[in-house]
């Protein structure tokens, strides 16, 4: 259950196309619905947060993965699942034969939302080792309907390989970046451009990485102000951040075209990127290099 179902559903009785006890009968199940002794599923999550519960698979048998995932595709129509194995998809095709495999990001989906192109989210990878966390955000983005773009191997031993795609990070409302070793990408990225920008440590390197844990270190401390890093190889974390904040630069948007009456009128911050540049009262980050800002000490790094 979302926020246009319920308001699709609204606009019938409105309109006398469906009476008040249909649609309180179409409401009346209980959003939390038990599956059998090791789920409760949340199924009104995306009406609050704009996105569904997603199965997370590791620790979960084939089976049970497979029942999780029936029961949302039956109550909403789409459903994803992340960690998950060859024997979860296997379990999962069985009783969903649309349901789709995305190897490398280690994900099953079920349909998707409406993509839309208001917001647009750049994953980064930083090399190819980062590339499965990073899918993992990719899809999961794709999955929830967000106009995503990806560009990987860019990481800091080749800096130019990131500089020549400087248009893509222009562009871009918020950046999730990946990276393992030191994790010295995020930094870089955060000081290159005024879009959101969050960091992934992988679990990528030798001995003294200690399987993410420097990078994650790195990261934390960086010397680009307002990075955000989520916890080790959890792309779907980063994935769900970044959702929010395009959710928010699309609904100012709905509020511009509703009181200007089209997005082609200008807003008061305007960027050059696909996106929407927005202000602060609209509660959303600024894509626009362009755009007014805030005075901000410098901080001598």
């Amino acid at each position: 259950m979302d926020r246009e179902t319920i308001a699709h559903l609204l606009a019938q009785v409105a309109d006398s196309k469906l009476s008040p006890e249909e649609a309180l009968e179409r409401l009346r199940w209980q959003p939390v619905e038990p599956i059998s002794d090791f789920a409760r599923l949340d199924h009104h999550r995306a009406l609050r947060q704009s996105m569904p519960e997603f199965v997370y698979g590791e620790g979960k048998s084939p089976e049970q993965v497979a029942t999780i995932m029936s029961a949302m595709v039956e109550r909403t129509g789409r459903a994803l699942a992340t960690r998950i194995t060859e024997a979860h998809f296997e379990a999962v095709r069985a009783v969903l034969p649309e349901a789709v495999h995305h190897p490398v990001a280690r994900i099953i989906t079920v349909k998707s939302f409406p993509k839309t192109e208001v917001g647009q989210a750049l994953v980064i990878a930083a090399g190819t080792s980062d590339v499965p966390v990073a899918e993992e955000a990719a899809e999961v983005l794709r999955f929830l309907g967000d106009s995503t773009h990806t560009l990987y191997d860019v990481g800091v031993s080749g800096i130019h390989r990131l500089i020549e795609h400087a248009n893509d990070l222009r562009d871009a409302d918020v950046v999730i970046v990946a990276a393992g070793m030191e994790g010295a990408l995020p930094s870089v990225v955060g000081g290159l451009i005024d879009s959101s920008v969050i960091a992934v440590p992988t679990s990528i390197g030798y001995g003294a990485s200690f399987n993410g844990l420097a990078a994650l270190l790195g990261m934390l401390n960086s010397c680009a102000s307002g990075l955000t890093v989520v916890n080790i190889d959890n792309g779907l974390g980063a994935a769900a951040a970044a959702h929010r904040l395009l959710t928010r630069i699309r609904l100012a948007s709905e509020i511009h075209v509703k009181t200007r009456g089209s997005l082609n009128d200008p807003l008061p911050a305007s960027g050059e990127g696909s996106g929407v540049g927005l202000n602060r009262v609209n509660l959303s980050p600024n894509p626009s290099p362009h755009a007014e800002r805030g005075s901000q000490e410098a901080d001598g790094e």
